[in-house]
Protein backbone atom coordinates (compact mmCIF):
# COMPACT_ATOMS: atom_id res chain seq x y z
CA UNK A 1 0.00 0.00 0.00
CA UNK A 2 0.80 3.69 -0.82
CA UNK A 3 1.97 5.70 1.89
CA UNK A 4 -0.56 8.57 1.20
CA UNK A 5 -3.38 9.07 3.89
CA UNK A 6 -6.40 11.83 4.44
CA UNK A 7 -7.66 12.79 7.76
CA UNK A 8 -11.24 12.49 8.62
CA UNK A 9 -13.44 15.60 7.15
CA UNK A 10 -16.84 14.95 8.65
CA UNK A 11 -15.95 18.12 10.96
CA UNK A 12 -16.43 20.87 8.53
CA UNK A 13 -13.43 23.49 8.36
CA UNK A 14 -14.06 27.28 10.18
CA UNK A 15 -14.80 29.44 7.52
CA UNK A 16 -14.45 32.74 9.59
CA UNK A 17 -12.04 35.39 10.83
CA UNK A 18 -9.96 35.07 13.66
CA UNK A 19 -12.11 38.44 14.87
CA UNK A 20 -15.05 36.43 14.49
CA UNK A 21 -14.52 33.08 16.55
CA UNK A 22 -13.11 35.31 19.95
CA UNK A 23 -16.23 37.74 19.64
CA UNK A 24 -18.27 34.39 19.78
CA UNK A 25 -16.31 33.60 22.69
CA UNK A 26 -16.23 36.47 24.71
CA UNK A 27 -20.44 36.44 24.11
CA UNK A 28 -20.89 32.73 25.37
CA UNK A 29 -18.65 32.73 27.95
CA UNK A 30 -18.66 36.42 29.46
CA UNK A 31 -17.74 35.94 33.39
CA UNK A 32 -15.55 32.66 33.16
CA UNK A 33 -11.83 33.60 33.55
CA UNK A 34 -9.81 33.76 29.73
CA UNK A 35 -5.98 34.73 30.30
CA UNK A 36 -4.50 34.52 33.89
CA UNK A 37 -0.45 36.07 34.08
CA UNK A 38 1.50 34.11 36.74
CA UNK A 39 3.81 36.45 37.55
CA UNK A 40 2.23 39.62 37.97
CA UNK A 41 -1.56 38.15 39.37
CA UNK A 42 -2.96 39.86 36.24
CA UNK A 43 -6.66 37.86 35.36
CA UNK A 44 -9.21 38.81 32.97
CA UNK A 45 -12.80 37.29 32.34
CA UNK A 46 -13.29 36.74 28.66
CA UNK A 47 -15.35 39.73 28.39
CA UNK A 48 -12.56 41.92 30.12
CA UNK A 49 -10.28 40.70 27.39
CA UNK A 50 -12.55 41.20 24.85
CA UNK A 51 -12.90 45.11 25.97
CA UNK A 52 -8.63 45.14 26.16
CA UNK A 53 -8.75 43.82 22.82
CA UNK A 54 -11.13 46.31 21.10
CA UNK A 55 -9.46 48.91 22.56
CA UNK A 56 -6.25 48.69 21.29
CA UNK A 57 -7.77 47.18 17.68
CA UNK A 58 -9.62 50.86 18.00
CA UNK A 59 -5.81 51.88 19.05
CA UNK A 60 -4.54 50.93 15.47
CA UNK A 61 -7.29 52.17 13.48
CA UNK A 62 -7.19 55.59 15.13
CA UNK A 63 -3.00 55.19 14.09
CA UNK A 64 -4.01 55.09 10.62
CA UNK A 65 -3.19 51.67 9.96
CA UNK A 66 -5.10 49.65 6.90
CA UNK A 67 -6.18 46.51 6.10
CA UNK A 68 -3.10 44.52 5.54
CA UNK A 69 -0.32 46.85 6.87
CA UNK A 70 2.50 44.86 9.17
CA UNK A 71 2.68 45.17 12.73
CA UNK A 72 5.68 43.68 14.68
CA UNK A 73 5.58 42.18 18.14
CA UNK A 74 8.55 41.79 19.90
CA UNK A 75 8.25 40.82 23.34
CA UNK A 76 8.50 37.63 25.87
CA UNK A 77 5.20 35.70 27.05
CA UNK A 78 2.72 37.82 28.57
CA UNK A 79 -0.53 38.93 28.77
CA UNK A 80 -0.06 42.24 26.37
CA UNK A 81 1.03 39.89 23.68
CA UNK A 82 -2.09 37.71 23.45
CA UNK A 83 -3.92 40.94 23.42
CA UNK A 84 -2.26 42.40 20.56
CA UNK A 85 -2.99 39.05 19.11
CA UNK A 86 -6.13 39.64 18.53
CA UNK A 87 -6.46 43.35 18.22
CA UNK A 88 -4.18 43.09 15.24
CA UNK A 89 -6.93 40.15 13.76
CA UNK A 90 -9.47 42.07 14.91
CA UNK A 91 -8.34 45.29 12.71
CA UNK A 92 -7.36 43.59 9.76
CA UNK A 93 -3.57 44.07 10.17
CA UNK A 94 -0.50 41.47 9.88
CA UNK A 95 1.23 40.98 13.25
CA UNK A 96 4.79 40.17 12.21
CA UNK A 97 6.17 37.72 15.26
CA UNK A 98 9.62 39.38 16.15
CA UNK A 99 11.85 36.48 17.96
CA UNK A 100 12.75 37.37 21.71
CA UNK A 101 16.39 36.62 21.10
CA UNK A 102 16.92 38.80 17.94
CA UNK A 103 19.72 40.80 18.21
CA UNK A 104 19.97 44.15 15.88
CA UNK A 105 21.13 42.85 12.36
CA UNK A 106 18.10 39.80 12.92
CA UNK A 107 15.59 42.23 13.88
CA UNK A 108 17.14 45.16 10.91
CA UNK A 109 16.09 42.02 8.83
CA UNK A 110 12.52 40.97 9.67
CA UNK A 111 11.84 45.08 9.93
CA UNK A 112 12.76 45.99 6.27
CA UNK A 113 11.60 42.45 4.59
CA UNK A 114 8.68 42.18 6.07
CA UNK A 115 7.77 46.09 5.38
CA UNK A 116 6.58 46.57 9.53
CA UNK A 117 4.81 49.78 9.60
CA UNK A 118 4.71 49.75 13.89
CA UNK A 119 6.92 48.15 16.10
CA UNK A 120 4.95 47.06 19.57
CA UNK A 121 7.60 45.89 21.70
CA UNK A 122 9.07 45.54 25.54
CA UNK A 123 11.54 47.67 26.86
CA UNK A 124 14.12 44.61 27.49
CA UNK A 125 14.10 41.18 28.02
CA UNK A 126 16.88 39.45 30.23
CA UNK A 127 19.69 40.94 28.98
CA UNK A 128 18.28 42.68 25.85
CA UNK A 129 17.85 46.47 25.74
CA UNK A 130 15.26 46.39 22.86
CA UNK A 131 14.60 50.33 23.26
CA UNK A 132 18.43 50.88 22.34
CA UNK A 133 18.28 48.33 19.71
CA UNK A 134 15.10 49.83 17.77
CA UNK A 135 16.79 52.99 18.21
CA UNK A 136 19.86 51.73 16.47
CA UNK A 137 18.09 50.25 13.89
CA UNK A 138 15.46 52.59 13.02
CA UNK A 139 17.34 55.10 10.76
CA UNK A 140 17.67 52.49 8.36
CA UNK A 141 14.17 50.60 8.52
CA UNK A 142 12.59 53.05 5.87
CA UNK A 143 9.21 52.25 6.57
CA UNK A 144 8.86 51.83 10.39
CA UNK A 145 6.93 54.53 11.86
CA UNK A 146 6.12 54.05 15.17
CA UNK A 147 7.10 52.43 18.07
CA UNK A 148 5.21 51.33 21.07
CA UNK A 149 6.43 50.06 24.64
CA UNK A 150 4.20 47.75 25.84
CA UNK A 151 5.21 48.03 29.11
CA UNK A 152 5.42 51.68 29.47
CA UNK A 153 2.64 54.74 29.39
CA UNK A 154 2.84 53.48 25.66
CA UNK A 155 0.19 51.28 26.19
CA UNK A 156 -2.19 53.23 27.91
CA UNK A 157 -1.81 55.91 25.21
CA UNK A 158 -2.47 53.44 22.61
CA UNK A 159 -5.48 51.77 24.48
CA UNK A 160 -6.97 55.18 24.86
CA UNK A 161 -6.07 56.40 21.38
CA UNK A 162 -9.41 54.96 19.55
CA UNK A 163 -11.91 56.37 21.80
CA UNK A 164 -12.96 59.22 19.65
CA UNK A 165 -13.79 56.90 16.26
CA UNK A 166 -17.55 55.48 16.17
CA UNK A 167 -19.03 52.89 17.85
CA UNK A 168 -19.15 50.37 14.70
CA UNK A 169 -15.63 51.39 13.97
CA UNK A 170 -14.27 47.67 14.13
CA UNK A 171 -17.62 46.57 12.73
CA UNK A 172 -17.05 48.32 9.57
CA UNK A 173 -13.51 47.04 9.55
CA UNK A 174 -14.67 43.49 9.96
CA UNK A 175 -16.66 43.83 6.76
CA UNK A 176 -13.48 44.79 4.76
CA UNK A 177 -11.78 40.98 6.04
CA UNK A 178 -11.83 37.59 4.56
CA UNK A 179 -10.51 34.43 6.19
CA UNK A 180 -7.90 34.08 3.43
CA UNK A 181 -6.57 37.28 4.09
CA UNK A 182 -3.09 36.91 5.35
CA UNK A 183 -2.73 37.91 8.84
CA UNK A 184 0.79 36.57 10.63
CA UNK A 185 4.34 36.01 9.55
CA UNK A 186 6.71 34.05 10.79
CA UNK A 187 10.05 33.91 10.24
CA UNK A 188 12.11 30.48 9.83
CA UNK A 189 15.17 29.88 11.90
CA UNK A 190 17.19 30.84 9.10
CA UNK A 191 19.92 27.98 9.73
CA UNK A 192 20.46 27.13 6.20
CA UNK A 193 20.25 31.25 5.10
CA UNK A 194 18.21 34.01 5.55
CA UNK A 195 15.18 33.84 7.21
CA UNK A 196 11.82 33.39 5.16
CA UNK A 197 8.65 34.74 6.36
CA UNK A 198 6.04 32.07 6.55
CA UNK A 199 2.42 34.00 5.55
CA UNK A 200 -0.12 32.49 7.32
CA UNK A 201 -3.99 33.60 6.99
CA UNK A 202 -6.73 33.56 9.26
CA UNK A 203 -8.25 30.28 7.86
CA UNK A 204 -4.59 28.46 8.64
CA UNK A 205 -4.31 29.22 11.75
CA UNK A 206 -7.67 29.76 13.19
CA UNK A 207 -8.70 26.13 12.34
CA UNK A 208 -5.52 24.77 13.10
CA UNK A 209 -5.78 26.12 16.72
CA UNK A 210 -9.07 24.45 16.59
CA UNK A 211 -8.52 21.02 15.80
CA UNK A 212 -5.60 20.63 17.74
CA UNK A 213 -7.51 21.16 20.49
CA UNK A 214 -10.74 19.13 19.44
CA UNK A 215 -7.90 16.32 19.02
CA UNK A 216 -7.12 16.77 23.02
CA UNK A 217 -10.87 17.41 23.90
CA UNK A 218 -10.47 20.72 25.33
CA UNK A 219 -13.51 22.89 26.17
CA UNK A 220 -14.16 25.86 28.25
CA UNK A 221 -13.77 24.28 31.66
CA UNK A 222 -9.91 23.17 30.48
CA UNK A 223 -7.17 25.47 31.89
CA UNK A 224 -4.41 25.68 29.84
CA UNK A 225 -0.79 26.18 31.16
CA UNK A 226 1.01 28.03 27.98
CA UNK A 227 5.09 27.90 28.62
CA UNK A 228 6.01 27.99 25.16
CA UNK A 229 6.96 31.37 23.39
CA UNK A 230 4.16 32.73 21.82
CA UNK A 231 5.76 34.19 19.01
CA UNK A 232 6.14 30.41 17.89
CA UNK A 233 3.05 28.49 15.98
CA UNK A 234 3.11 26.29 19.55
CA UNK A 235 2.10 29.37 21.71
CA UNK A 236 0.51 31.66 19.47
CA UNK A 237 -2.05 28.82 17.31
CA UNK A 238 -2.14 25.28 19.24
CA UNK A 239 -2.59 27.40 22.58
CA UNK A 240 -3.64 30.91 22.21
CA UNK A 241 -5.88 30.41 18.90
CA UNK A 242 -6.94 27.03 20.08
CA UNK A 243 -8.16 28.13 23.62
CA UNK A 244 -9.79 31.72 22.32
CA UNK A 245 -11.94 29.13 20.02
CA UNK A 246 -13.00 26.57 22.68
CA UNK A 247 -13.45 29.17 25.59
CA UNK A 248 -10.42 27.28 27.48
CA UNK A 249 -8.27 29.45 30.03
CA UNK A 250 -5.18 30.52 29.07
CA UNK A 251 -2.45 30.75 31.57
CA UNK A 252 1.08 32.49 31.04
CA UNK A 253 3.17 30.67 33.83
CA UNK A 254 6.48 33.10 32.90
CA UNK A 255 7.79 35.19 30.17
CA UNK A 256 10.19 32.31 29.51
CA UNK A 257 10.20 28.94 30.36
CA UNK A 258 11.36 27.40 33.54
CA UNK A 259 10.80 24.17 34.54
CA UNK A 260 9.84 24.65 38.47
CA UNK A 261 7.90 27.94 37.89
CA UNK A 262 5.64 26.25 35.34
CA UNK A 263 5.31 23.00 37.79
CA UNK A 264 3.88 25.73 40.76
CA UNK A 265 1.47 27.45 37.98
CA UNK A 266 -0.09 23.96 37.22
CA UNK A 267 -0.37 23.26 40.43
CA UNK A 268 -1.18 27.02 42.24
CA UNK A 269 -3.97 27.02 39.08
CA UNK A 270 -5.25 23.81 38.71
CA UNK A 271 -4.04 23.34 35.24
CA UNK A 272 -5.62 20.54 33.56
CA UNK A 273 -3.65 20.68 30.49
CA UNK A 274 0.15 21.63 29.51
CA UNK A 275 2.37 21.99 26.40
CA UNK A 276 5.84 21.85 26.02
CA UNK A 277 8.76 20.69 23.63
CA UNK A 278 10.63 17.15 24.44
CA UNK A 279 13.11 19.32 26.45
CA UNK A 280 10.71 21.26 28.70
CA UNK A 281 9.02 17.83 29.62
CA UNK A 282 12.37 16.42 30.39
CA UNK A 283 13.32 19.69 32.41
CA UNK A 284 10.12 19.08 34.68
CA UNK A 285 10.21 15.65 35.28
CA UNK A 286 13.79 15.96 36.39
CA UNK A 287 13.31 19.36 38.26
CA UNK A 288 13.92 18.72 42.13
CA UNK A 289 10.44 20.14 42.74
CA UNK A 290 8.74 17.54 40.53
CA UNK A 291 8.11 15.00 43.44
CA UNK A 292 6.40 17.91 45.87
CA UNK A 293 4.20 18.97 43.08
CA UNK A 294 0.85 18.19 42.68
CA UNK A 295 -0.40 17.90 39.46
CA UNK A 296 -3.54 15.40 39.43
CA UNK A 297 -5.20 18.14 37.91
CA UNK A 298 -3.47 17.23 34.54
CA UNK A 299 -5.61 15.16 32.22
CA UNK A 300 -3.90 16.37 29.23
CA UNK A 301 -1.44 18.25 27.30
CA UNK A 302 0.52 18.24 23.79
CA UNK A 303 4.59 17.47 23.47
CA UNK A 304 5.56 19.00 20.01
CA UNK A 305 8.46 21.10 18.28
CA UNK A 306 10.77 18.44 17.78
CA UNK A 307 11.20 14.22 17.95
CA UNK A 308 9.78 13.36 21.37
CA UNK A 309 11.28 10.27 23.55
CA UNK A 310 9.14 7.64 24.05
CA UNK A 311 10.38 7.59 27.56
CA UNK A 312 9.73 11.13 28.25
CA UNK A 313 5.88 10.35 26.94
CA UNK A 314 5.55 7.55 29.15
CA UNK A 315 6.86 9.74 32.27
CA UNK A 316 4.33 12.19 31.37
CA UNK A 317 1.57 9.70 31.73
CA UNK A 318 2.70 7.56 34.30
CA UNK A 319 4.05 11.00 36.83
CA UNK A 320 2.42 13.86 35.52
CA UNK A 321 -1.36 12.43 35.04
CA UNK A 322 -1.40 13.53 31.61
CA UNK A 323 -3.45 9.99 30.51
CA UNK A 324 -4.44 12.09 27.20
CA UNK A 325 -1.20 13.67 26.38
CA UNK A 326 -1.16 13.62 22.28
CA UNK A 327 1.90 13.90 20.17
CA UNK A 328 1.79 16.62 17.47
CA UNK A 329 3.57 16.73 14.72
CA UNK A 330 4.37 19.75 12.00
CA UNK A 331 5.81 23.31 11.00
CA UNK A 332 5.24 26.91 10.72
CA UNK A 333 4.54 26.79 6.98
CA UNK A 334 2.09 24.02 7.77
CA UNK A 335 0.41 26.35 10.51
CA UNK A 336 1.98 23.96 12.36
CA UNK A 337 -0.12 20.55 12.85
CA UNK A 338 -0.53 17.92 10.00
CA UNK A 339 -0.31 14.69 11.97
CA UNK A 340 -1.80 14.29 15.48
CA UNK A 341 -1.64 11.52 18.01
CA UNK A 342 -5.92 10.89 19.38
CA UNK A 343 -6.73 10.01 22.45
CA UNK A 344 -8.12 7.06 22.72
CA UNK A 345 -4.99 5.67 20.72
CA UNK A 346 -3.69 3.19 22.10
CA UNK A 347 -0.01 3.24 24.49
CA UNK A 348 1.86 2.16 21.12
CA UNK A 349 0.68 4.96 18.94
CA UNK A 350 0.64 7.40 21.27
CA UNK A 351 4.32 6.90 22.36
CA UNK A 352 5.90 5.90 19.56
CA UNK A 353 4.29 7.42 16.46
CA UNK A 354 3.49 11.00 15.91
CA UNK A 355 0.03 10.67 14.94
CA UNK A 356 -1.99 10.14 11.77
CA UNK A 357 -2.92 12.94 9.18
CA UNK A 358 -4.70 15.73 10.82
CA UNK A 359 -8.13 16.57 9.77
CA UNK A 360 -8.84 17.99 6.25
CA UNK A 361 -4.93 17.40 5.72
CA UNK A 362 -3.41 15.03 3.15
CA UNK A 363 0.02 13.30 3.40
CA UNK A 364 2.49 11.05 1.55
CA UNK A 365 5.83 10.21 1.85
CA UNK A 366 7.91 10.16 -1.59
CA UNK A 367 11.13 9.13 -2.39
CA UNK A 368 13.36 12.50 -1.97
CA UNK A 369 15.07 11.99 -5.44
CA UNK A 370 12.43 11.14 -7.82
CA UNK A 371 9.43 12.52 -5.75
CA UNK A 372 7.23 9.32 -6.19
CA UNK A 373 5.22 8.10 -3.37
CA UNK A 374 7.06 5.22 -1.27
CA UNK A 375 5.48 1.81 0.10
CA UNK A 376 4.04 2.42 3.72
CA UNK A 377 7.11 1.02 5.69
CA UNK A 378 9.90 2.77 3.77
CA UNK A 379 11.64 5.88 4.60
CA UNK A 380 10.76 8.93 2.81
CA UNK A 381 10.34 12.94 2.71
CA UNK A 382 6.94 13.48 4.07
CA UNK A 383 4.88 15.96 2.48
CA UNK A 384 1.59 17.75 3.33
CA UNK A 385 -1.24 19.12 1.48
CA UNK A 386 -4.40 21.18 2.28
CA UNK A 387 -6.03 24.28 4.25
CA UNK A 388 -3.20 24.84 6.25
CA UNK A 389 -0.19 25.03 4.09
CA UNK A 390 0.71 29.11 4.15
CA UNK A 391 0.20 31.38 1.71
CA UNK A 392 4.05 31.47 0.70
CA UNK A 393 6.81 33.25 1.95
CA UNK A 394 6.69 37.14 2.24
CA UNK A 395 7.94 38.85 -1.06
CA UNK A 396 9.87 35.53 -1.87
CA UNK A 397 8.18 33.93 -4.75
CA UNK A 398 11.54 31.73 -5.57
CA UNK A 399 11.61 30.22 -2.01
CA UNK A 400 7.86 29.32 -1.86
CA UNK A 401 8.03 27.49 -5.32
CA UNK A 402 10.75 25.56 -3.72
CA UNK A 403 8.92 24.61 -0.94
CA UNK A 404 5.54 24.28 -2.63
CA UNK A 405 5.51 21.84 -5.62
CA UNK A 406 2.67 22.67 -8.51
CA UNK A 407 -0.05 20.23 -6.91
CA UNK A 408 -0.16 22.23 -3.62
CA UNK A 409 2.06 19.86 -1.91
CA UNK A 410 4.19 21.47 0.92
CA UNK A 411 7.69 19.68 1.21
CA UNK A 412 8.55 19.18 4.74
CA UNK A 413 12.13 18.35 4.85
CA UNK A 414 11.34 15.64 7.23
CA UNK A 415 12.31 11.85 6.71
CA UNK A 416 9.25 9.88 7.69
CA UNK A 417 8.11 6.47 7.65
CA UNK A 418 4.05 5.86 6.84
CA UNK A 419 2.89 2.43 9.13
CA UNK A 420 0.22 0.10 7.47
CA UNK A 421 -2.13 1.59 9.89
CA UNK A 422 -1.34 5.15 8.53
CA UNK A 423 0.70 6.27 11.21
CA UNK A 424 3.83 8.24 10.83
CA UNK A 425 7.58 8.37 12.59
CA UNK A 426 9.56 11.06 11.82
CA UNK A 427 13.02 9.07 11.50
CA UNK A 428 15.04 12.66 11.19
CA UNK A 429 15.34 15.25 8.78
CA UNK A 430 16.79 15.19 5.51
CA UNK A 431 19.65 17.14 6.40
CA UNK A 432 20.15 15.27 9.18
CA UNK A 433 20.28 11.66 7.68
CA UNK A 434 24.22 10.25 8.69
CA UNK A 435 26.07 8.49 5.47
CA UNK A 436 28.75 6.22 6.97
CA UNK A 437 30.33 4.44 4.09
CA UNK A 438 26.80 4.18 2.15
CA UNK A 439 25.10 3.37 4.99
CA UNK A 440 21.67 5.71 5.84
CA UNK A 441 21.79 6.18 10.02
CA UNK A 442 18.48 7.94 11.07
CA UNK A 443 19.98 9.20 14.36
CA UNK A 444 16.54 9.13 15.94
CA UNK A 445 16.94 4.71 16.23
CA UNK A 446 20.38 5.45 17.97
CA UNK A 447 19.14 7.99 20.36
CA UNK A 448 16.00 6.20 21.43
CA UNK A 449 17.65 3.22 22.01
CA UNK A 450 20.15 5.26 24.62
CA UNK A 451 17.40 6.64 26.17
CA UNK A 452 16.96 3.53 27.76
CA UNK A 453 20.23 3.68 29.46
CA UNK A 454 19.75 4.00 33.30
CA UNK A 455 22.33 6.77 33.02
CA UNK A 456 21.34 9.10 30.43
CA UNK A 457 18.92 11.75 31.21
CA UNK A 458 18.81 12.66 27.45
CA UNK A 459 21.11 12.63 24.12
CA UNK A 460 21.41 13.39 20.64
CA UNK A 461 23.30 11.62 18.04
CA UNK A 462 24.94 13.59 14.96
CA UNK A 463 27.21 12.88 12.15
CA UNK A 464 31.08 13.95 12.03
CA UNK A 465 33.02 14.18 9.09
CA UNK A 466 35.53 10.75 8.94
CA UNK A 467 38.25 10.14 6.18
CA UNK A 468 37.62 6.63 5.66
CA UNK A 469 33.56 6.29 5.85
CA UNK A 470 32.61 9.88 4.96
CA UNK A 471 30.87 10.36 7.90
CA UNK A 472 31.01 8.85 11.69
CA UNK A 473 28.44 9.04 14.16
CA UNK A 474 28.94 11.08 17.77
CA UNK A 475 26.55 11.29 20.81
CA UNK A 476 25.81 13.79 22.92
CA UNK A 477 25.18 12.60 26.07
CA UNK A 478 23.62 14.48 29.18
CA UNK A 479 23.81 12.07 32.63
CA UNK A 480 21.32 12.11 35.13
CA UNK A 481 22.23 14.12 38.48
CA UNK A 482 24.38 11.53 40.45
CA UNK A 483 25.25 9.39 37.75
CA UNK A 484 29.00 8.38 36.66
CA UNK A 485 29.43 9.98 33.24
CA UNK A 486 30.10 7.47 30.28
CA UNK A 487 32.58 7.48 27.98
CA UNK A 488 32.96 5.32 24.68
CA UNK A 489 33.68 2.27 25.38
CA UNK A 490 30.99 2.09 27.77
CA UNK A 491 28.28 3.37 25.33
CA UNK A 492 29.66 0.82 22.49
CA UNK A 493 29.58 -1.93 25.16
CA UNK A 494 25.85 -0.72 26.20
CA UNK A 495 25.21 -0.84 21.87
CA UNK A 496 26.90 -4.52 21.13
CA UNK A 497 24.31 -7.04 20.27
CA UNK A 498 21.41 -4.56 19.85
CA UNK A 499 22.94 -2.22 17.28
CA UNK A 500 24.46 -3.21 14.31
CA UNK A 501 28.22 -1.68 14.31
CA UNK A 502 27.44 0.84 11.84
CA UNK A 503 25.12 2.56 13.94
CA UNK A 504 27.03 2.66 17.23
CA UNK A 505 28.55 5.51 18.34
CA UNK A 506 32.29 6.17 17.78
CA UNK A 507 31.92 9.48 19.38
CA UNK A 508 30.93 10.04 22.92
CA UNK A 509 30.73 13.61 24.49
CA UNK A 510 29.30 14.27 27.74
CA UNK A 511 27.87 17.76 28.26
CA UNK A 512 26.24 19.79 30.61
CA UNK A 513 23.61 21.22 28.10
CA UNK A 514 22.76 21.49 24.45
CA UNK A 515 23.02 24.20 21.89
CA UNK A 516 19.20 25.37 21.75
CA UNK A 517 17.13 27.63 20.22
CA UNK A 518 14.74 29.99 21.69
CA UNK A 519 11.83 27.34 20.74
CA UNK A 520 13.59 24.54 22.71
CA UNK A 521 14.86 22.83 19.89
CA UNK A 522 18.22 21.22 19.27
CA UNK A 523 20.65 22.83 17.21
CA UNK A 524 22.17 20.14 15.04
CA UNK A 525 24.36 21.96 12.40
CA UNK A 526 25.75 23.36 15.79
CA UNK A 527 26.35 20.26 17.38
CA UNK A 528 27.91 19.04 14.27
CA UNK A 529 30.18 21.99 13.99
CA UNK A 530 31.33 21.46 17.94
CA UNK A 531 31.89 18.18 17.46
CA UNK A 532 34.06 18.74 14.86
CA UNK A 533 35.97 20.90 16.02
CA UNK A 534 36.86 20.00 19.30
CA UNK A 535 37.35 16.43 18.15
CA UNK A 536 40.03 18.00 15.31
CA UNK A 537 38.05 16.51 12.67
CA UNK A 538 37.20 19.70 10.56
Amino acid sequence: MESYAQGETDQPLLEETIGASFDRTVATWPEREALVEVATGRRWTWSELGAAVDAVARGLLAGGLEVGDRVGIWAPNCAEWTIVQYATARAGVVLVNVNPAYRTHELAYAVNQSGLRWLLATTAFKTSDYRSMVEEVAPDCAALERTVYVDTDDWAALSAAGADLPADALDVRAQQLSPTDPINIQYTSGTTGRPKGATLSHRNILNNGWFTTETINLTHEDRLCIPVPFYHCFGMVMANLGCTSHGATMVIPGPAFDPAVTLRAVEDERCTAVYGVPTMFIAMQHDPSFADRDLTSLRTGIMAGSICPVEVMKRCVSDMHMAEVSIAYGMTETSPVSCQTRSDDDLDRRTATIGRAHPHIELKVVDPATSETVERGEPGELCTRGYSVMLGYWDDAEKTAEAIDADGWMHTGDLAEMREDGYCNIVGRIKDMVIRGGENIYPREIEEFLYAHPDVEDVQVVGVPDAKYGEELCAWVRMRAGADPLDADAVRAFCAGWLAHYKIPRYVMVVDEFPMTVTGKVRKIAMREESAEKLGLS
